[in-house]
């Protein structure tokens, strides 16, 4: 059987729509999320940017959610409406590892910094008084969650990416996510679907530990709140597990789950959720939810409109 040590010029990606009309109004759905993503998260980023008063380490932490949410949806659907819209499914071997690479990046980067932010919910709450010193441990956290990230990454991809695989070059996905490319390798790869379970462990499972450790201590807190106000921005706070649960629970089901046990269809309706929606959802429910992100975007673009007139 024929084999090649890279994925060739020739491999396709087979897409998450049928090529048909119901295809082609899905694929215009997907890219008005994609557009709103790209908006929201990018005034998210400015807005943080040029409000002293956001200088925060919460509001630092979303500005960097923002950019790797811009980052992370960037890396997968411009691809997959590129190919659709013009019938050519091929993608070279550069593109699969560049695809690859950011997306695994992105991926545990967000979710160590998805768990920085949780800690820092913590800190806010039931130590607020060492809240104004946590910002030289926020910069830390943040650079270790791309440092990290890239490590991890770029691991992966070199290690898949040398696979040899046979003929059957078509990748049932819609971007080169490493477990839907083992199934095209002519080797055992027990030894790196292992690897795969040990490090989604530590990067998904851990950080999930954490999260639910510190949001745990927060409703705990809760209690202890006398106030109304005090107690409702608690909770609102907590809205952060809607995101979590989005982002953690399908990543934890793709790359956990033995792989005999789903499809390649589930896998791509799940992939959805971490790679599309969770980038739309990120910039509404951290912007609509907290008075002190609406009163900035009132401020800058009243005064936007007022330097127009």
């Amino acid at each position: 059987m024929e084999t090649w040590n890279q994925i060739s010029n020739d491999s396709i990606l087979l897409g998450l729509f049928p090529p048909n009309q119901t295809g082609l109004l899905l694929l215009l759905l997907i890219i008005l999320v994609f557009f709103l993503a790209s908006v929201g998260n990018s005034t998210m980023i400015h807005l943080i940017h040029v409000d002293p008063r956001l200088h925060t380490p919460m509001y630092f932490l979303l500005r960097q959610l923002s950019l790797m949410d811009l980052i992370y949806i960037s890396t997968t659907i411009p691809r997959m409406a590129l190919n659709f819209l013009s019938g050519q499914k091929g993608i070279s071997f550069l593109g699969s590892s560049v695809q690859s690479f950011f997306f695994l990046k992105m991926a545990c980067s967000e979710c160590l910094l998805v768990a920085s932010m949780a800690y820092d919910r913590y800190v806010a709450i039931c130590h607020p008084l060492h809240y104004l010193n946590h910002m030289k441990m926020c910069v830390q956290m943040i650079i270790g969650s791309w440092i990290l990230g890239s490590i991890n990454s770029l691991a992966h991809t070199i290690y898949a990416l040398h696979i040899p695989y046979c003929w059957s070059r078509a990748i049932d996905h819609f971007f080169c996510d490493v477990p839907a490319m083992l199934p095209l390798a002519c080797m055992n790869t027990w030894v790196y679907e292992y690897m795969v379970f040990v490090s989604t462990s530590l990067f998904l499972l851990l950080s999930f530990l954490g999260i639910t450790a510190s949001y745990g201590r927060v409703l705990l807190a809760v209690y202890h709140v006398r106030s109304k106000e005090g107690r409702k921005k608690a909770f609102t706070t907590c809205t952060h597990l809607t995101v979590v649960i989005f982002y953690y629970v399908p990543f934890v089901y793709t790359c956990l789950w033995p792989r005999n046990l789903h499809s390649p269809a589930e896998d791509k309706i799940l992939a959805d959720f971490y790679t599309i929606l969770t980038p739309m959802l990120n910039p509404i429910i951290y912007s609509l939810r907290n008075k002190e992100f609406l009163g900035t975007m009132t401020r800058v673009f009243r005064i936007f409109s007022s330097k127009k007139e």
